[in-house]
């Protein structure tokens, strides 16, 4: 239970409480993975689970440290290593479940995505032709690519900074649901990618570094044939192509560091590079791309929801009681020791 106390304000308490309940959340895909492991024969390699659980415990662990401490409760500390701790853990468990997914092995979808594309008049090949032709362009959408790992840290430090604890929160749940959602849309829609399907072979490109597709070609065959059950996670690739959750991130770290105003030209600019990059670096249709928009705007939403609902009830219990329901001396003592229990 979690009620106020002077010692930290209201909307701190309201954050960590949706702190907490990010961790119930975590806790629910945790044991999807670990059923999904007992009933079938895919395994995770030790070392780099060991690590994956030892980066977390250590973050997860000081920041719970310091939110119990009345010496050292500092917001930007639980929140900054906390809400590290909770993304990582969130991609070291669904990464492995993209894996399981893919073993349903469904029909393969890439014919439809491709007409999908077509329908809309999107002409892939036409893109990709142009982006190759031009290097420096090339380069650019090859960087911006990658740049799909560094948010998730800097997002914590960033909005901590600024105060903005409920966003990072916010931001944890949103990039969870995001995940989920892609990895369940991934099994019932499953594809190699577009350069297969029109018969690009990407090593034909100049200036393209499609090394995320070739991860993908690498990992995603054998995984639906049953060749590929042992996982080793600090070297899995991405093997979704239907919704792109490259496209997803680039909203949801736009979104969630938004309140900069200063940094917002920097922000459209590095997320909407990630998002053009998306097709022709990880071979994506481009429905996949919006797939993945229209998947980090509902999470978003239904972040946004939680952070409300979570701030009321906050709110309701920072209520004063009324006269006579408990000495002020008793209250405040009952309330001391069950600010973070």
């Amino acid at each position: 239970m979690y009620v106020e106390t002077p010692t930290l304000p209201q909307e701190v308490q309201a954050a960590w409480r949706y702190f907490l309940f990010n961790w119930v959340v975590i806790g629910v895909m945790g044991a999807v993975l670990a059923l999904s492991l007992m009933v079938t024969d895919f395994s995770i390699e030790l070392t780099g689970l060991a690590v994956s659980v030892g980066y977390v415990g250590i973050y997860g662990g000081f920041a719970h440290a310091n939110a119990c401490s009345p010496l050292r409760r500092d917001p930007q500390v639980m929140f900054v290593l906390g809400g590290t701790a909770q993304i990582v853990l969130i991609t070291a468990i669904m990464a492995p479940l993209t894996y399981v997914a893919a073993s349903t092995n469904l029909p393969m979808q890439d014919s439809n995505l491709l007409a999908i594309d077509r329908a809309l008049h999107l002409d892939w090949a036409a893109y990709v032709g142009f982006v190759d032709d031009h290097p420096a362009l090339a380069a650019w959408l090859n960087y911006s690519y990658t740049m799909i790992r560094w948010p998730i840290f800097a997002i914590p430090i960033a909005l901590a900074a600024m105060g903005h604890y409920r966003r990072i929160e916010e931001f944890t749940f949103a990039f969870g649901a995001a995940l989920a959602v892609t990895t369940i849309l991934s099994a019932l829609m499953p594809a190699i990618g577009v350069y297969a399907q029109i018969g690009l072979d990407p090593a034909t490109l100049k200036n393209i570094d499609p090394r995320a597709y070739l991860d993908q070609l690498r990992d995603l065959p054998p995984t639906r044939e049953g060749g590929l059950r042992h996982l080793a996670l600090l070297g899995l690739g991405g093997i979704v192509t239907f919704p792109s959750f490259h496209a997803a991130s680039a909203v949801l770290y736009a979104w969630a560091l938004w309140p900069a105003r200063w940094f917002r030209p920097l922000i459209v600019l590095v997320n909407g590079l990630m998002l053009a990059a998306t097709p022709i670096n990880g071979g994506h249709y481009f429905i996949d791309l919006i797939a993945g928009i229209a998947i980090a705007a509902c999470a978003i939403m239904a972040a946004r929801s939680a952070g409300h609902v979570i701030a009321r009830r906050q709110g309701r219990l920072a209520r004063p009681a009324p006269i006579g329901v408990m000495p002020e001396p008793v209250a405040a003592a009952a309330a001391e020791r069950m600010v973070f229990r």
